[in-house]
């Protein structure tokens, strides 16, 4: 067997390429950071003064999204570094474990907010509706304006769209504080508190499962949700003189960086550069794989290959 390896450093201008992008989000992770760590100290000094459960529920969601952002943050910072003799792939898969880490913290943001809530509304207390107003009502101008902010790259890289959902979702809550703020006012309900405590953990846990769940499958090398592998495999079974493909694998590297490996036969065809710069090109600018790694088998039945059967890895 001949091995030809494909590890493209050519960058179209497609869709794709997404080679600048963490550089870019720099100032939207300090700002947002920021911002958010501002309002979680307010949130947390008004909501003890004011005796609300919803805003100290609201304090504790926005820290977890603040040590999210950072997880994120750091992660884009690592995913830049050179790779060594060791971490052959540099530091590219610390964005999937941030991804996993702000899930988990999400989750267990739930389950505190959850046991308070019940507790809560079994024993309502008295809460200073006016102070909840105010502060829920700056909390929609923040986390809007940090949303905001990354909504360019949500489609791109999950950390990005994690960060999205996370302000668009805190916006929303912050919303429904500012609705049960009215309410108790007018009607003297203090176990609204309670409740909305209880729907902005209804409102973290849903926002946070897909986060999880996608987070989880790019640990396990699962084909990224944004890629037909049946495309992919029918693109290289396209190509000039390739009678099969076999072992092909893909998977995240990264949140932004995608990886293939498979194999080729080409029966009589010897080593054509051009051909893999051209699949190199194919599939970084039809299915932004940028690191892509082929071996070419000439299909000799005396040495068959190992890992043609589909049930072998």
């Amino acid at each position: 067997m001949s091995d030809d390896t494909v590890m493209p450093h050519h960058r179209s201008h497609s869709h794709h390429d997404h080679s600048a992008k963490p550089a870019n989000f720099n100032r939207a992770f300090a700002i947002g950071t920021a911002l958010n760590l501002t309002f979680v100290v307010a949130e947390l000094i008004f909501g003890f003064a004011a005796n609300s459960l919803a805003l100290i529920a609201d304090a504790l969601h926005n820290f977890s999204d603040v040590i999210g952002l950072m997880l994120a943050w750091g992660a884009a910072w690592l995913a830049t570094r050179q790779p060594s003799a060791v971490l052959t792939y540099g530091y590219q898969r610390a964005s999937i474990l941030a991804a996993l880490a702000n899930a988990a913290l999400l989750l267990v943001a739930v389950g505190a907010i959850a046991v308070e809530s019940v507790q809560r509304f079994l024993e309502p207390e008295p809460v200073a509706s006016g102070i909840v107003l105010w502060v829920a009502a700056l909390g929609i101008l923040i986390n809007t304006a940090t949303a905001l902010m990354f909504m360019r790259g949500r489609e791109r890289d999950i950390n990005i769209r994690g960060a999205f959902l996370h302000m668009a979702a805190d916006a929303a809550v912050s919303l429904g504080v500012v609705i049960a703020a009215l309410l108790i006012a007018w009607t003297g309900w203090f176990w609204l508190d309670a409740a909305i405590g209880m729907a902005i953990a209804l409102v973290i846990f849903v926002s946070s499962w897909g986060l999880a769940r996608d987070g989880l499958n790019l640990a396990l090398d699962a084909v990224p949700a944004s890629i037909d592998r049946a495309s992919v495999e029918s693109c290289l079974q396209k190509l000039p003189g390739v009678s099969e493909v076999h072992d092909l694998h893909i998977w995240a590297m990264s949140t932004t960086e995608t990886a293939l490996t498979a194999h080729l036969v080409r029966p009589g065809a010897g080593l054509d550069d051009g051909l893999l710069t051209d699949i190199a090109h194919q599939l970084e600018h039809r299915f932004g794989i940028k690191h892509a790694t082929l071996q070419v088998e000439a299909g000799d039945p005396a040495h068959p290959c190992r890992l043609a059967p589909a049930d072998v890895v």
